[in-house]
């Protein structure tokens, strides 16, 4: 979904927001908290309703929240004095109270369903989670010597060493 005000677009399916055609980099709970905050523009959206949308129930201290608000109005340029589109009501919440216009995003996954394909693939798949395991060392001395090698020699005398390593420690076991 993309949604549309004053000069910014809000892009959920990409997680981008934009000022013009500049990207803004913004924290993920700040971005997060952006996105509840113009879904819910209709409501006065509670400080326990930030907190179960965008930290899951977790406990969290009244000055991170603050400061997550803080990062959303300084990411589209509102403040505090002026609150412009996001309006704090005293002991209540906030509510995103700037014009929004939506529409759905041309980057969105459409399901295509075909008559071709049999009753099985024609149902959404869930998702598949891998794991992904990344090691990396650093032989002491090597830095110096790694730098005056081509990268393909180096990679050899790491892999031996990796070699010996192993079967070192299958002799020892």
């Amino acid at each position: 979904m993309q949604f549309f005000f004053e000069n910014h677009t809000l892009d959920t399916d990409r997680r981008e927001l934009r000022r013009g055609t500049q990207p803004i980099a913004v924290e993920p709970q700040v971005f997060d908290l952006l996105v509840y905050l113009v879904e819910n523009r209709e409501r006065v959206v509670s400080k326990d309703d930030l907190i179960a949308a965008v930290w899951s129930g977790r406990i969290v201290s009244e000055s991170t929240l603050s400061s997550r608000i803080t990062g959303v109005r300084q990411a589209i340029q509102d403040s505090g004095e002026t609150q412009r589109l996001i309006r704090t009501i005293p002991r209540r919440g906030v509510r995103f109270v700037g014009e929004v216009y939506e529409q759905q995003s041309p980057f969105a996954e459409v399901p295509v369903i075909s008559a071709e394909l049999p009753e099985a693939q024609t149902q959404p798949r869930s998702a598949e989670r891998r794991q992904v395991t990344v090691f990396a060392c650093d032989f002491l001395g090597s830095v110096a010597p790694s730098a005056l090698l081509d990268p393909e020699d180096m990679a050899d005398i790491v892999i031996a060493h990796a070699d010996n390593r192993v079967q070192v420690g299958r002799i020892l076991t």
